[in-house]
């Protein structure tokens, strides 16, 4: 069945598109595990000792999305997916020294042992965003555990998904850049993206 997902940093606005795009194509919609996840907030806390335990939590949280929308009949479109948790979350963790090289090889066993399992969406739609957007994002939609996120670290984000995009995923991607575009107020980029959209997938309309 028809898989969709929306990939981005941090503030990209991952959440509220796929929300949108699930409205307006009457697709199913899986949301990544945020709210209710039991280390987010001691992560941006400390962020070495929280690491390994956060990026487990959302390794297995996404591998249950695959599996239920591997089974589902209705199309369905995911926020974010597996392949960031691996390719870019934890390999920037690693890399700013902020995982432990035992915790990331134990991690990347696990996602070696899942991706067996894991087929990668139809389209993925990619929200490319420079700091300053993902900063103003951040900010206007107020979550208080992410006030403090380093601008050091969102730039390294950008660095591990501009890596990822070019060299680690040769699927079917929509790239929007995004810093000067408001996609879901201005009609006519809505009406732009829908078409790119219609035309990747071949959906008649």
């Amino acid at each position: 069945m028809l898989h969709i997902a929306v990939a981005g940093n941090i503030g990209a606005g991952k959440t509220t598109l796929a929300s949108r795009l699930a409205k307006h194509y009457q697709w199913e919609v899986r949301f990544e595990s945020v709210e209710d996840n039991p280390y987010l907030s001691d992560f941006y806390l400390d962020m070495p000792r929280w690491s390994f335990h956060l990026q487990i939590y959302f390794l297995n949280s996404r591998f249950k999305q695959v599996l239920e929308v591997k089974q589902n009949i209705k199309p369905t479109i995911q926020d974010r997916t597996i392949y960031e948790d691996a390719y870019v979350f934890a390999h920037n963790l690693r890399e700013s020294d902020l995982m432990s090289e035992r915790d990331f090889q134990n991690y990347q066993d696990v996602f070696k042992a899942m991706i067996q399992f894991v087929k990668p969406p139809d389209l993925l739609i990619y929200l490319r965003a420079d700091l300053p957007k993902l900063k103003a994002q951040i900010a206007q939609r107020g979550r208080d555990f992410e006030k403090n996120i380093p601008d050091e670290y969102l730039l390294n984000l950008n660095q591990h998904y501009n890596n990822w995009i070019e060299n680690h995923y040769p699927h079917k991607i929509l790239v929007i850049d995004i810093n000067e575009k408001d996609l879901l107020n201005e009609p006519k980029e809505w009406e732009n993206l829908l078409q790119k959209i219609d035309e990747n997938l071949k959906i008649n309309v």
